[in-house]
């Protein structure tokens, strides 16, 4: 986006603000943009796509950061404990997200589990959070058999019996189950992170008639509804539910279930202003983000 060349871009939370605070795009003026008004209410005016009360694009569709575990490997498990605790039946077959967007998996854990470090928002840590959430990453890091990134080679490794158990997406599970139910994903009693793609202008762009047009079609129900199943993620239109392929994709990815999304906490780029809403300390950038996973990956 900052190189030129596009008018429009699909962002998720943890790229969508550094977009905006980079100038690299444009608020835009929902009254343009009639399919809005069908967008589930929960999805509207958030915090990784609207910065002092200015909206900069319209939802795609939302996805949970689920649970993946193998059947007859692993009892459903209710609890992230199993991809955290030194003492996890699925030790040395656990895999992770390959991202520094993954340590606030490790907060969402901390929340439940030692709430006397008072953090409310997994993605507005102060030092001691930051830190606390580093050292549970270190904690889990040898009961992992791979970090993943690329979910293809996930697959592979699940089917290959190397990965029973890890954070993962509903898509994957679906793959994985294509012939024959292989795996279970469930969202544990802590909650899970989250994402919500956001369709967004270039503020560089000379094409903004179009990119208005595109904004509007891209969440038309039918249109939504195609993108969500192929995507693999719950539609942001309320109406495309009724019109996917598959009678079944909304409640395979919880679409209508408000109360589901109550304890997903959705990726938004952590800042040096606590996102939480308190003054008196300063959170950790992502910039520190990446610097720190940088550093654990590789030591």
């Amino acid at each position: 986006m900052q190189a030129g060349g596009y008018d429009v871009i699909s962002a998720s939370g943890d790229a969508s603000l550094r977009l905006i605070y980079g100038g690299d795009l444009q608020p835009v003026n929902l009254d343009l943009i009639p399919n809005y008004v069908d967008i589930f209410d929960n999805l509207k005016d958030r915090p990784w796509n609207t910065v002092d009360g200015k909206n900069y694009g319209v939802p795609h569709g939302r996805g949970a950061n689920v649970l993946q575990y193998t059947l007859g490997k692993v009892k459903e498990p209710t609890s992230w404990s199993i991809v955290w605790e030194p003492n996890s039946p699925a030790k040395g077959k656990i895999t992770a997200y390959d991202s520094a967007i993954y340590i606030a998996d490790a907060a969402v854990y901390l929340m439940s589990t030692k709430p006397e470090l008072g953090i409310k928002d997994p993605y507005a840590l102060d030092q001691t959070q930051f830190d606390a959430a580093m050292a549970l990453l270190k904690q889990q890091k040898p009961l992992v058999a791979e970090y993943w990134g690329d979910y293809t080679k996930y697959v592979g490794a699940v089917q290959a019996g190397s990965i029973i158990a890890g954070t993962s997406w509903q898509v994957i599970a679906n793959v994985l189950n294509a012939k024959k139910a292989t795996v279970g994903a469930t969202k544990p009693k802590e909650g899970a992170t989250g994402w919500s793609d956001t369709w967004m202008i270039s503020s560089k762009t000379e094409a903004i008639d179009c990119a208005y047009k595109w904004l509007n079609h891209i969440i038309t129900p039918s249109v939504n509804a195609q993108a969500a199943e192929y995507f693999g993620e719950a539609p942001a239109n309320s109406k495309a539910c009724a019109l996917t392929a598959s009678k079944d994709h909304c409640k395979l990815y919880h679409a209508e279930e408000t109360d589901y999304w109550s304890d997903v906490y959705y990726w938004k780029t952590p800042t040096e202003k606590c996102l939480d809403g308190r003054e008196d300390v300063k959170c950790l950038p992502y910039a520190e983000w990446v610097k720190a996973w940088s550093s654990f990956r590789n030591s």
